[in-house]
């Protein structure tokens, strides 16, 4: 006797086999961690993974969601148990203890400032790129009160959002640079739109989610030559490709640890001393940071992002890094996989890549042995479609249906060909399956 066919149940059904709320079988798919294929905007579920889906665990997955967080680099894990096995003090306290956990961070300082081309007494030690980003921004509004805003259309969430609610509020007036169909920000259209009342302008060094690479030197003396400050957003950037504030003209920077094989919760906004003093703290308390960012120093987190500023952005690992980005995409075009940005100048390890006819939650929702993303993890979940893609050009069906894969540091050979048998398989059973629900 032949197996009975596969039950594909509705997300309400799923919601009452599970015993849980529809929302909940919602963001479990959207997750990834519960299987389903999209017939239009809902979702069919097998009855059977249901059961599958529980036995899953985080074992022998191949990671490439490095945009979203980099595995920590084993040298920055050793720095900093080190750091936390040392005599422990406040390191804004006078005593001996206090002044040597004051050195470290100081030495940290030195590396950051290092590896972006910057003077040591510039480095602001934040939480990590998203405060740095509104520290910019919500710093200098006060300043700049009433004056305009330049941002390009593909900015992270971090920047634009920040800029919409300031402007939301009166306290700016924000207009946005569009992109190329390649995700370029379009420098015409970025000189066109600057006069002598535009007072800051802020430009992603490289989008998190295509890896777009954006002309930030020629946006800097676009910005300069109509009086404006420059400021860039190079968390993405920064390990992986070598990088110059000085050589770029860039007075502002923000970078965070986690994106460099560093830890997570620490970065850094690199700003010069005179722009400083232009700013107005977003966190206020025992004025650390000669005030800019009060709160007691996390030492260990500090050290660790030390540490990986010197290890970051070596030549060989960008080099392997492209090679193994194109073992990717090429694999991937066999299932008919489209790279979104292709022809632009992009990060070693990014590829955002199209599957037509296929929605990328799906995929990802039914391959639980690749860890990828639908764009930044920053609004990952999201109902709405990249913003990002919809700039390039995309439309919602199109955007709806790609995925991000950015390759880490220590990505291997075998990982990606496991990683493209797997996701060409998802998308051959889910043309398959929708064909058979439809």
């Amino acid at each position: 006797m032949g197996s009975e066919p596969d039950e594909f149940l509705t997300t309400d059904e799923t919601a009452v086999v599970l015993k849980v709320s529809t929302k909940t079988v919602l963001r479990l798919v959207r997750s990834g961690q519960l299987p389903a294929c999209k017939v239009g905007r809902a979702y069919r579920i097998r009855r059977s993974d249901l059961v599958h889906g529980a036995e899953r665990t985080q074992s022998d997955v191949v990671y490439l969601d490095d945009n979203a967080s980099n595995p920590i680099d084993p040298a920055v894990r050793m720095a900093m148990v080190e750091s936390l096995t040392l005599p422990q003090a406040n390191a804004s306290s006078s005593h001996l203890n206090g002044q040597a956990a004051r050195a470290r961070i100081e030495q940290a300082r030195e590396q950051v400032a290092g590896l972006v081309d910057a003077h040591r007494a510039d480095v602001v030690f934040t939480a990590g790129a998203t405060e740095a980003n509104n520290l910019i921004l919500r710093g200098l509004a006060r300043y700049i009160r009433g004056q305009r805003v330049l941002i390009s259309a593909t900015e992270h969430t971090s920047v634009s959002r920040v800029a919409e609610a300031l402007a939301g509020s009166g306290e700016i007036i924000l207009d946005i640079v569009p992109v190329t169909s390649q995700g370029n920000l379009d420098l015409d259209a970025l000189d066109n739109m600057l006069s002598n009342d535009v007072a800051l302008v802020s430009v992603g060094a490289a989008n998190s989610e295509t890896g777009v690479l954006a002309p930030f030197s020629a946006a800097a003396e676009l910005a300069h030559a109509a009086g404006a400050v420059f400021h860039c957003d190079a968390t993405q950037l920064v390990g992986r490709l070598p990088f110059s504030m000085r050589v770029s003209g860039i007075d502002a920077v923000s970078l965070s640890g986690h994106k460099m094989c560093g830890p997570q919760g620490v970065g850094a906004l690199v700003i010069g001393k005179a722009l400083q003093r232009q700013l107005t703290p977003v966190i206020v308390g025992g004025g650390h940071e000669d005030g800019l960012r009060s709160g007691s120093y996390n030492v260990a987190g500090i050290v660790g992002l030390g540490v990986a500023a010197t290890l970051a952005a070596t030549p060989n690992v960008a080099e392997r890094m492209l090679t193994l980005r194109e073992r990717l995409t090429n694999g991937l075009a066999s299932s008919g996989g489209i790279v979104n940005g292709a022809e632009a100048e992009r990060l070693p390890n990014t590829a955002n890549v199209r599957f037509p006819g296929v929605p990328g939650d799906v995929v990802l929702a039914r391959t639980p042995v690749v860890a990828a993303s639908l764009g930044s993890a920053c609004h990952a979940g999201a109902i709405e479609p990249s913003a990002t893609l919809l700039a390039m050009g995309l439309d919602r069906t199109e955007a709806d249906e790609s995925i991000r894969f950015s390759i880490t540091r220590f990505t291997t050979n075998a990982e990606i060909d496991r990683a493209v048998a797997a996701i060409t398989d998802t998308v051959r059973d889910v043309r398959q399956l929708t064909e058979e629900v439809a």
